[in-house]
């Protein structure tokens, strides 16, 4: 990765090249960072964040590179005189990963208090035409994540005669995260790929709580403009007084040769800066008894045969989902929430620990399902625990949904969240939480040091990511699954701190396999938690799909494994036998899609997996309808000799898949189907 700097005449600095792209002219370039700010106003109207008044103003005071763990790091001092604001733009790329991630920070170093309602955590102005180029996002909807679509960048940003008007177009293309569920709506990255020659550039950026891209014409190329929140879109301001700093979420840039690669770079990246753990080494098999099976409602009597089938389907984890502190007889337990303590009529004669103690018998690491940052409006805590505890606008506390959101800020909801985490996880030897969350905020709180609701609540999605580590510092071994009604809090900043994350609430197996093909866009395949919920009623086909379809994530195990057929059972066994073998292979597999990322309503969905050996290749392929054969290319094995072998279904019946020497030729005889492929290249 190599970035190129110049001064422009009025003294700012500019990137002006970029992994070789890029005009290297720094008058065409655009400044190294633009904010806007109360009394300073932008440099022209329109809906960018670029051309601002105080980008122009920010000249180049000094640098300094340094290496260190890995890393290449740069950071760049701008000051500005008028105003006394010292700006750091600090950039790294690390050693053999071809990714730039940059954050910005900010100190008043002048006399008067700085409002500041925007600041660009990443910008680039050195990209190709927007003739040239189609722009790529995803949808991230509740039961319908990870569905990326493209359309060409001219479509938003039309050709207005440049020339003609001596002035750049005041279009963009913008793209905004809002509120509590930080994807909820579309992923917090994009990508731009060529037309001609296929080069992409992808990027993502690091917020729990807002943010915004934004892509526009300049000076005949395209810029990138990378934020965290905003006064315009997120109702985010921050006041600087004398001495101040504050840092902006970072952001990431990975070109590649293509949509592959750089996504590639990106999840190898992903892979880096997120927090140690064994779990991501081991990748342990995970029984959930909810989706599709108790579906909140655990008891002693329900759960012992489940645990006693998860074992004996090869299960090492077993979590307890929602419905374990419910003591209400008729389940109405949701206003209720929020002291976390175990039922009594769910679990008579012992307790919980009964159950929990029957996992751990099993050989399985018990897990329990909590919803940390909420509580109900009936919940006792919502009168014991201060006020300030909690959300608050205008003096008003929030309720959404029948319950009250915590402020991780202040130290009584902390204090809260640790006694219940040290009873479960220190008291009662859980080692696995599901921690959800299941209504969102928008845009935030406003508490007695914040500005604006939406600097509320970024301060408060970073005091819950630092209340996770502090969890984890204190229980190495705790296994931590992000989940917030699927896939809505799938941002980086979180994937960094916890182990796994839920990719979907979907319960349609036929629906599933979308999700499960393109998660690993949007999360490392070791950490994206695929259900796979096989049932009784299943035909043996039906049982094949929903299982073959985790193999390349992280399998989550459901369903009723304990009213199954011995015939039945064995086919999870197989399945389970398969993930285990190569589990090892695909804690550094980086991803790829033979055919294209998927789409909703495909009849042919395809995800690859390469191996850093250089020799193995995996393909995991569905067939949700359409014809009964499909040839799959294979651009990193074009032309050597390779050995095709099917590793799931065991059953030879189920399909076919033969190497040419350029492709993979895969044969499935029934819909809906799925084989997982092998593909080793012979010595």
């Amino acid at each position: 990765m190599e970035a190129e700097f110049a001064t422009a005449s009025d003294g700012t600095l500019r990137l002006t090249r970029l992994d070789g792209t890029g005009s290297g002219d720094p008058e065409t370039a655009l400044p190294l960072v633009e904010l806007t700010a109360l009394g300073h106003g932008s440099g022209w109207s329109g809906p960018r964040f670029t051309g601002t008044a105080f980008g122009s103003r920010l000249a180049y005071r000094r640098h300094h590179a340094d290496r260190h763990g890995g890393w290449e790091r740069l950071t760049v001092e701008l000051h500005g005189p008028a105003t006394g604001l010292t700006v750091f733009v600090e950039l790294s790329s690390p050693a053999g990963i071809p990714v730039l991630r940059s954050r910005v920070r900010l100190r008043n170093d002048g006399d008067e208090p700085l409002v500041v309602q925007s600041v660009s955590s990443l910008l680039f102005a050195g990209l190709p035409s927007p003739d040239l180029l189609d722009v790529h996002r995803a949808r991230n909807d509740w039961l319908a994540e990870c569905r990326w679509y493209a359309e060409p960048l001219r479509g938003t940003v039309a050709d207005i005669n440049v020339h003609a008007h001596q002035h750049d177009s005041r279009a963009a293309l913008t793209l905004t995260g809002r509120g509590s569920w930080p994807t909820d709506g579309h992923l917090a990255m994009g990508a731009l790929t060529r037309r001609d020659d296929g080069r992409a550039w992808l990027w993502q950026i690091e917020s729990p709580a807002g943010w915004r891209w934004d892509l526009g014409e300049h000076a005949g190329g395209t810029y990138l403009a990378l934020n965290g929140p905003t006064d315009a879109e997120h109702q985010w301001r921050v006041r600087l007084a004398p001495g101040e700093e504050f840092t902006t979420v970072p952001a990431v840039l990975a070109p590649g040769a293509g949509f592959d690669a750089a996504l590639g770079a990106l999840t190898s990246y992903r892979r880096l800066v997120r927090r140690p753990h064994s779990d991501h080494d081991r990748l342990p098999v995970v029984f959930n008894d909810y989706m599709n099976t108790l579906m909140g409602d655990p008891t002693t009597a329900k759960l012992l045969p489940l645990i006693d089938a998860a074992a004996d389907a090869g299960a090492e984890y077993f979590c307890i989902d929602s419905g374990w502190y419910d003591d209400t007889a008729d389940g109405g337990w949701w206003n209720s929430v929020g002291a976390w303590e175990p039922s009594v009529r769910r679990f008579p004669g012992g307790g919980i620990r009964v159950v929990l103690d029957r996992i751990r018998e099993r050989a399985m690491v018990p897990g329990l399902w909590l919803e940390p940052e909420v509580i109900g409006v009936d919940s006792p805590f919502a009168a014991t625990l201060p006020p300030e505890a909690f959300f608050m606008r205008d003096g008003v506390r929030l309720t959404e949904q029948g319950r009250h959101q915590l402020d991780l800020r202040h130290p009584a909801a902390r204090a809260h969240l640790d006694r219940t985490v040290d009873r479960i996880v220190g008291e009662w030897g859980v080692g696995y939480l599901k921690l959800d969350y299941n209504i969102v905020v928008d845009p935030g709180t406003c508490g007695p040091d914040d500005l604006a609701p939406g600097a509320g609540l970024l301060g408060h999605a970073h005091a819950y990511l630092d209340w996770l580590s502090g969890l984890l510092d204190r229980y190495p071994h705790l296994v931590i699954e992000n989940c917030a009604s699927g896939g809505m809090r799938m941002d980086g900043a979180t994937l960094a701190v916890t182990q796994l994350q839920s990719t979907s609430d979907q319960q349609d197996p036929l629906r599933y396999p979308p999700i499960s093909a393109a998660a690993p866009t949007g999360v490392p395949p070791e950490q994206g938690a695929v259900w796979a919920y096989p049932q009784p009623e299943f035909d043996d086909d039906l049982i094949r799909f929903t299982l073959g379809g985790a193999l390349l994530g992280r399998i989550h195990l459901s369903g009723h494994l304990n009213r199954m057929s011995q015939a039945q059972l064995r086919l999870v066994r197989d399945a389970v036998d398969v993930y285990k073998a190569i589990r090892t292979d695909l804690a550094e597999a980086l991803p790829f899609w033979p055919i294209g990322l998927p789409g909703w309503t495909d009849e042919w969905l395809a995800l690859g997996m390469r191996v850093s050996d250089g020799r193995t290749t995996y393909l995991s392929v569905w067939r949700r309808g359409g014809v009964a054969e499909l040839t799959l290319p294979v651009g990193h094995l074009t032309g050597r000799a390779a050995h095709a072998e099917i590793l799931h279904p065991t059953d030879d019946s189920v399909g076919t898949a033969v190497w040419d020497g350029d492709a993979v030729r895969v044969s499935v005889p029934r819909a809906p189907g799925v084989v997982l492929v092998r593909l080793t290249v012979e010595s």
